[in-house]
């Protein structure tokens, strides 16, 4: 039956996990969002994406979507077959979904009128989900295409930024042929960077998030191994210089009028960890101070900068902007996530909630811009 026919209620499919390395943090958010969504105003269809890539229909069930003891939740343990699919047509004519198993005739399970993401990494926050979803003709939460994959790959986000005027650290970029075919060049080039720069240098996937794969280096015996646990990730890698200063947040969400900042948030020095990774995050569940004790001149140079880079970006929807206001009191960009962590302990939500937003009402604020937004060219 399609939502039309069943229920005036607009049917919200929540899309989660996926192949990246984000897979579990993915699963914990969408068991957030799915307690979050008003069931009175939303029919949801909760719709698991497996680590090797296959739709499944899963079970609503978020108290099984949680990191119980240390261990992380999977798609794999919420799915209701370990064989049958779900099939989002590629057809902007239509919006009904598809479940399929062997052997058997496929069901239809509606019409979906929004999706809500909530994939992280690459295959869900870097455009490639996004492409599917405009080809299909279905409205989704968050950024579109160009954004996403500007977001997602920090190397061609701070060059959007540099060009905007935004202050942006250094850097420096070693591409999958650099040292695939002459490792020797491309570690010499990150060496001249640290002598220009100091140690220590943090290597990092260029294209992954929830701070995975990435090591701080204090010098060149450790160079190898980080590169190497950062290739797991990402062929491509990005090498930042050390920022000295203190690590300032700020959220920006999408009202009908256009995007507005939340109050700042601040990362405190971990000091457990060497710097905030993900043990900390998520399994240690270290925080951070929201509102951040910054003066109102510095709050409101952090929440102008945040919606700046969300302009530039072209987002749409919702943005975590990450700086460092330096020794200096300036503040320098690092990054903007499109689809920032949204658990319960994620400070996205939590910057939101501070500014008067609560966790209900973000989840609907985004299902409705999603609605009110067409796909294609906008």
């Amino acid at each position: 039956m399609s939502s039309e026919t069943s229920s005036q209620k607009p049917r919200v499919a929540v899309v989660f996990g996926g192949r990246s390395s984000e897979h579990a943090i993915s699963v914990v958010t969408a068991g957030a969002v799915l307690s979050a969504v008003d069931r009175e105003k939303y029919d949801v269809l909760p719709i698991g994406i497996t680590t090797d890539g296959r739709w499944a229909l899963t079970a609503d069930a978020p108290e099984r979507m949680a990191i119980t003891d240390r261990k992380l939740p999977s798609v794999a343990e919420l799915a209701e077959s370990a064989d049958g699919a779900v099939v989002l047509p590629v057809d902007p004519t239509s919006r009904e979904v598809v479940y399929s198993e062997p052997g058997q005739v496929p069901k239809a399970l509606g019409d979906v009128d929004v999706v809500f993401p909530v994939l992280h990494g690459p295959y869900g926050e870097d455009g490639t989900l996004q492409g599917l979803l405009e080809l299909s003709g279905v409205p989704y939460v968050g950024s579109g295409v160009l954004a996403s994959a500007v977001g997602q790959d920090k190397d061609y986000m701070k060059r959007v930024f540099a060009s905007f005027g935004l202050p942006v650290g250094p850097y420096e970029v070693i591409r999958p042929r650099e040292w695939e075919q002459d490792p020797s060049a491309a570690r010499k080039k990150i060496v001249d960077f640290a002598a220009e720069h100091g140690w220590p240098l943090f290597v990092k996937p260029a294209r992954a998030g929830s701070s995975m794969g990435i090591s701080k280096v204090d010098g060149l015996a450790g160079l190898d191994e980080a590169v190497e646990e950062a290739r797991r990730h990402d062929p491509k890698i990005i090498v930042e210089a050390l920022l000295s200063g203190r690590e300032i947040e700020c959220g920006v969400l999408e009202f009908e009028d256009g995007p507005r900042a939340s109050v700042p948030a601040e990362i405190p020095p971990v000091t457990a960890h060497d710097f905030y990774d993900f043990e900390a995050k998520y399994i240690d569940s270290a925080t951070g101070l929201v509102p951040a004790p910054l003066t109102e001149e510095q709050t409101a140079r952090v929440q102008e900068l945040a919606v700046e880079a969300f302009e530039a970006a072209s987002c749409e929807g919702l943005v975590r902007a990450d700086f460092f206001l330096q020794d200096n009191g300036e503040f320098v960009i690092n990054e903007i996530n499109t689809l920032p962590g949204f658990t319960p302990i994620s400070m996205y939500p939590r910057m939101w909630q501070e500014s008067g937003v609560s966790y209900a009402e973000l989840v609907d604020r985004l299902i409705q811009a999603a609605l009110r937004r067409s796909t294609g060219l906008r």
